[in-house]
């Protein structure tokens, strides 16, 4: 059965269970084990993951970092704070943002971030509500960033925390997101290293998460809603190594995050085999979905109506997942960015 509307994606969730702070170390997380074959459902630590992995198995992880993208700016001459979200890099210094608020920060506008550090000129408006800057600076435009810039959060997480490499995977790599790949943030290099001597292979992708990933459908019928595009990398030796995986009896894929899913799924397009190479994706993934290369996802409680509980609907089924969310409130599970993680299989 296919779930169309946005309504059948709602579950209750007491406000005292949205994580605010990540656990002390992070592979202390809780994890709930959904496997797609029967209606059980374990609890077990995030560290106990290795059990349910075995030899043979690709283990897929999104190696994208966040950049400092939220910048607090004054407008030129005028006054007036202006708050800039960096989204996506159209050319060098030019950005498509998000504004707040927008009627300060019209075509001509010139703001001012920091001691005047940097410098950035309204150019224009983007189709979604947003705007293109050009940006100035005497030093490199990622020198000024990591000085000036903060650590975009999720609305849910209403203080920054102590230590902000907590909003970064061990694994982080490539900078240009601005939001954590957030399953992923329950890796230690140490536990990666006993996934690795227990014969399972792992590799990475690149997708850049952008604000899209994480905001609610507002359409009532999902079919309507559009992902905002994101950027991808698939390197030829992942590609080599998840092809191999799916043409071996019982070696499964598993991705770690839905930005995972949704940079294998691209590079699958449409066919049972990843193929190498970047570009922009906007697929949109929901229950009716066939999947291509994924067998397995490592994944966090998510919000309600958001396309990441469609995706992992598609992939364990609606009612399932639903039933698993429902549990997972009655066990106090943590949920969110810094929240618990679920294992389906």
């Amino acid at each position: 059965m296919s779930y169309l509307k946005v309504t059948e994606f709602e579950y209750h969730l007491p406000e005292d269970l949205i994580a605010q702070d990540p656990v002390d170390c992070r592979d202390q997380s809780r994890l709930m084990i959904v496997r797609r074959d029967t209606d059980t459902l374990e609890h077990k630590m995030f560290r106990d993951i290795q059990e349910y992995l075995r030899s043979g198995d690709v283990l897929v992880l999104n190696e994208t970092r966040v950049i400092p993208a939220r910048l607090m700016g004054i407008r030129d001459g005028v006054g007036g704070q202006v708050e800039v979200l960096l989204l996506r890099k159209r050319a060098d210094r030019l950005w498509e943002v998000l504004v707040k608020p927008g009627r300060k920060a019209r075509p001509g506008t010139v703001l001012v971030f920091g001691e005047g550090e940097l410098k950035g000129t309204v150019l224009d408006t983007t189709d979604v509500g947003g705007r293109l800057i050009c940006f100035e600076s005497c030093d490199p435009f990622e020198e000024v960033l990591n000085k000036i810039g903060r650590m975009p959060l999720p609305p849910y997480i209403k203080k920054y925390p102590r230590d902000p490499r907590r909003y970064q995977t061990v694994y982080a790599r490539s900078e240009g997101s601005v939001a954590a790949p957030t399953a992923g943030l329950h890796f230690t290099e140490d536990l990666l290293g006993t996934i690795r001597r227990s014969g399972v292979k792992v590799v990475t992708v690149l997708l850049h998460v952008g604000l899209g990933t994480f905001r609610p459908v507002q359409a009532e019928d999902i079919r309507d809603h559009r992902m905002h595009e994101e950027y991808y990398e698939i390197s030829p030796e992942t590609a080599e190594t998840v092809n191999m995986a799916l043409q071996t009896p019982g070696a499964r894929v598993i991705a770690v995050g839905t930005t995972t899913v949704r940079c294998l799924e691209t590079g699958a397009g449409g066919r049972g085999c990843l193929n190498p190479g970047s570009g922009f994706t906007d697929i949109f993934i929901y229950p009716g979905y066939k999947f291509n290369v994924v067998q397995g996802l490592v994944t966090n409680f998510h919000l309600p109506r958001s396309t990441l509980i469609m995706m992992v609907s598609a992939l364990a089924g609606r009612d399932k997942v639903l039933r698993a969310y429902r549990e997972a409130v009655e066990m106090r599970y943590r949920f969110f960015s810094f929240g618990d993680a679920m294992l389906i299989l």
